[in-house]
């Protein structure tokens, strides 16, 4: 996924996506225009955007004169590179929420929140072993933007976000912190300990995974 994160720099790649969402579909001859290079490149970067499934090619109708003439816009999955997660709207909500019904409310719907982040994410983590779930976890955040990476010391398998989704909430409420470490637990089924947050001046948020102990019995 990181072809992603660089679809919308100022690459010709990055230009030919902006120019798509702006203008809808455009030619050869129109994208050849816009950003001055050749025919041959702009095919180029084109089929480039193809392969990684962000533009698509159609055929413009040119009735019974000249060959029919392809034209490029975007797909829906290059359409979710402009989506907006209005981190501004999110905090002013929990704010109000809080003035509103008070802070044992908001902890209440923010439990609710994070079983049905779980639960979404339970549907789509694979692997018996914890490793794998850990690494099959971690490529579902790859795909939703968050940089992750996975790595094994010792006894423990330690997690690593390099963004948060949650920037601006988590750093005014830190429960969102506790909310993402019980979320992830419950779709691991996990022991998971946050050892490091961003939120503390670290390069990332580390947690540390390990596997479920189990309750001794009580001596009656």
């Amino acid at each position: 996924m990181a072809s992603l994160y660089r679809s919308l720099d100022q690459s010709p790649g990055g230009q030919i996506i902006r120019l798509l969402q702006r203008h809808g579909p455009l030619g050869i001859k129109d994208l050849r225009r816009e950003l001055g290079i050749s025919d041959t490149a702009v095919r180029q970067q084109l089929a480039n955007l193809m392969a990684e499934g962000l533009v698509k090619a159609t055929v413009a109708e040119r009735g019974n004169v000249g060959r029919p003439q392809h034209r490029y816009e975007l797909s829906e999955r290059a359409r979710d590179l402009f989506a907006c997660y209005c981190e501004d709207l999110a905090l002013n909500l929990y704010d109000e929420l809080l003035a509103e019904q008070g802070p044992e409310v908001v902890r209440r719907l923010l439990g609710r929140v994070g079983d049905r982040l779980a639960a979404q994410y339970r549907q789509q983590v694979r692997g018996r072993m914890l490793q794998e779930r850990v690494l099959s976890f971690a490529r579902i955040l790859d795909e939703r933007g968050i940089l992750s990476e996975v790595s094994q010391e010792e006894d423990v398998i330690r997690l690593q976000e390099y963004n948060c989704p949650y920037h601006e909430l988590a750093a005014a409420h830190r429960e969102i912190c506790a909310m993402e470490q019980t979320m992830m637990a419950a779709v691991l089924d996990a022991e998971v300990e946050l050892t490091s947050c961003m939120m503390d001046g670290h390069r990332g948020c580390s947690f540390t995974v390990r596997p479920r102990t189990e309750s001794l019995p009580t001596a009656s």
